[in-house]
């Protein structure tokens, strides 16, 4: 399961892999220039380099960008039809903007919450999960009786009808199956934290209808269509070339397959009559992600609003990241993952911002413009790569790149694409879970000021922040987690068992790496879901 996956990732920081006291070569001094990133005056180093637009330490600027990002989601207001305005737009603007759903958008904003919750145990982000999921399940699912039955619909035709019934550019009644494993997939997430049925019934009948249509592919065909006819099993329309449709492209190939890999590995351990088939589909998929993007850099489409072929930087770096979270399918992961990057730097690449010491990253081949949400991710992951792999070619770029990306998100938390507009799934969804992700990977980008559980290898079904503890519970009995805290614990406490402290993390104990500032606490908890750190 994913969870358990990073445990590996998370032992790796335990011991200390590419661990610094505090940020290298951050400069005491800062200056204001008169230049403008977005919303802000650019903020420089001593050096000339590219600092975060709030304040020069990232911690306090990246958790100042996250709870404005988050602020501004939850309290977005209620659509003429009764929905919150995210439910039936993409694009936020003050007259309301008249696009309808974003495809990956409510399984973007599932994935980024999770973290959050975790981050900041508010209540209220499980709750916001929760609305969404129920009302997405309520009102986008095929039919059963289609030849593609159960799986989400990833537009709404009719803007305000609250209903989800096929697919932005092709219409009505088209399917995107890719979009339908990350839903899946996140359901399975929810299920684990809140251990309500429905959403893992749901998740089940997902991966059984995706398993089961899934075939070998080839350098033209994915293992499953970007588009397809829910009624009729019909692939969908990548683009047409003339207006009577005579000369159809067809929408048979896209990358992004990271989301139903994970499904399907999460069914293993939730639906085991059909083990075989999940492998036997699993299997599949991996072999053709191997052998031809991986090989080619063909990583195909992503987005539902452009009508044709794009290669997009979120299915290549995407898959980077379950190269590393499953290194033990991937003889040459470093290779592997770093030839993605290498790809992403050289056709997506962006040096408009190069005086600032730092290259960003475009959203795509036919979209060339720099985006808040592609260049944090590719930071993420740069920092995961520096962690496992002790190479440290990308690390300086992607922090700066971090910087960068804050600039974006306004006062009010407004969180505008560069050149473009307020998307909710790059402003939000698609951007808290990128910077999560980094301070679990170098927890000297988290705030030092506050305490924060960065990561763990199981769910985190529920936690509370207090003056004087951090309660939590995880999915999993054994887990490990990793937080930053502003000073040593005194106790921590595993079924109210004291757990020992020792140097190198093994079963049932935690360590603690001191920092300028606070510390980094690990803990192993083998034989409780339930801790308790005393402070």
């Amino acid at each position: 399961m994913k969870n358990l996956l990073l445990l590996s990732l998370v032992i790796l920081l335990a011991n200390g892999s590419c661990m610094q006291k505090e940020m290298p070569g951050q400069a005491v001094w800062d200056t204001i220039i008169s230049d403008t990133i977005q919303y802000h005056p650019v903020r420089l180093d001593i050096n000339g380099n590219i600092l975060p637009w709030y304040a020069s330490d990232p911690g306090v600027s990246y958790d100042t960008a996250i709870m404005l990002v988050w602020d501004f989601w939850k309290n977005m207001e209620i659509d003429s039809n009764g929905l919150k305005y995210y439910m039936n737009h993409q694009v936020w603007a003050p007259e309301h903007d008249m696009r309808g759903l974003g495809g990956d958008q409510i399984n973007m904003a599932l994935s980024s919450w999770a973290l959050l919750y975790q981050y900041t145990g508010d209540a209220s982000v499980i709750e916001d999960m929760k609305y969404m999921a129920d009302e997405y399940l309520n009102r986008s699912l095929s039919d059963p009786s289609s030849s593609w039955p159960h799986l989400p619909y990833p537009y709404n035709t009719v803007i305000h009808s609250g209903i989800y019934d096929g697919d932005m550019r092709n219409g009505k009644g088209i399917l995107q199956p890719d979009k339908a494993g990350n839903f899946g997939h996140e359901l399975v997430t929810l299920y684990k934290i809140t251990a309500e049925q429905k959403y893992l019934d749901a998740a089940i009948r997902i991966a059984r209808v995706l398993a089961e249509r899934t075939l070998p592919g080839n350098n033209d065909q994915s293992p499953l269509p970007f588009r397809v006819n829910a009624r009729t099993g019909e692939p969908g329309i990548l683009f047409s070339n003339r207006g009577d449709g005579k000369a159809e492209t067809k929408a048979l190939y896209t990358a992004n397959w990271t989301g139903t890999l994970m499904l399907f590995q999460e069914m293993q351990g939730f639906d085991a009559a059909h083990v075989v088939l999940y492998q036997k589909s699993f299997d599949t998929i991996l072999a053709w992600m191997k052998e031809y993007p991986l090989k080619t850099n063909k990583w195909g489409p992503f987005f539902e609003d452009i009508p044709g072929w794009s290669n997009t930087q979120t299915n290549a770096v995407t898959f980077a990241m379950f190269i590393m979270l499953n290194r033990d399918l991937f003889p040459d992961w470093e290779k592997d993952v770093k030839g993605i990057f290498d790809w992403t730097y050289q056709e997506l690449g962006n040096k408009e911002y190069s005086q600032y010491g730092v290259t960003v990253m475009n959203e795509q081949t036919v979209y060339r413009v720099p985006g808040n949400s592609h260049s944090s991710r590719q930071a993420s992951m740069e920092l995961w790569y520096t962690m496992l792999a002790g190479d440290t070619t990308f690390r300086t770029n992607a922090i700066r790149t971090l910087h960068w990306a804050t600039y974006t998100v306004d006062w009010d938390g407004k969180n505008r694409y560069i050149r473009d507009d307020v998307w909710l799934t790059d402003g939000y969804g698609d951007y808290v879970r990128h910077y999560l992700r980094a301070m679990a990977a170098l927890p000297e980008l988290a705030p030092s000021h506050k305490n924060k559980l960065l990561q763990s290898t199981s769910v985190v079904r529920h936690i509370e922040y207090t003056s004087k503890n951090i309660a939590y519970k995880t999915f999993d009995t054994a887990a490990i987690e990793l937080l930053r805290l502003t000073a040593k614990p005194v106790k921590i406490l595993a079924a109210g068992e004291a757990l020992p402290q020792t140097d190198q993390l093994g079963t049932d104990s935690w360590i603690w790496t001191p920092l300028a500032t606070g510390g980094v606490l690990r803990i192993n908890h083998e034989h409780s879901d339930e801790v308790t750190i005393l402070l």
